[in-house]
């Protein structure tokens, strides 16, 4: 084999090995280690204190690094539901050692509020 074909095998098969390379790098996918909240705790509704006031049902915050029970209580203004769960699609994390805290709603005021999923080490 003369030297010009030599390169040429070399340059196609330089473009093949790179080229399934960076295939495979597009192809990698991104695992998502994620941290939901525990199952709901069911609890019982105690009887209304006062004519008017509404139950805020329990749930689940994010509070500094675990998730915690907000237990539900009556207040003294409506009470929305609980909009519905936004989805969405973490972005790659930003280290190996990072989970994924799921987004969700918190009762804040007087109405629901969305705290946005985020990666935490």
């Amino acid at each position: 084999m003369s030297l010009v074909s030599r390169r040429a095998a070399l340059a196609v098969l330089s473009a093949a090995v790179l080229g399934g390379v960076a295939a495979s790098a597009a192809n990698a996918q991104v695992v998502v280690i994620e941290r939901a909240p525990p199952p709901p705790i069911v609890e019982v509704i105690p009887p209304v204190p006062h004519p008017g006031w509404n139950w805020v049902p329990g749930h689940y915050a994010w509070r500094v690094n675990r998730w915690v029970w907000i237990p539900g209580h009556y207040v003294a203004w409506v009470v929305p539901p609980m909009p519905a769960i936004i989805a969405e699609t973490p972005p790659p994390p930003p280290g190996p050692a990072f989970f994924w805290v799921r987004g969700h709603y918190v009762f804040q005021g007087r109405g629901w509020m969305w705290h946005p999923g985020h990666w935490q080490h």
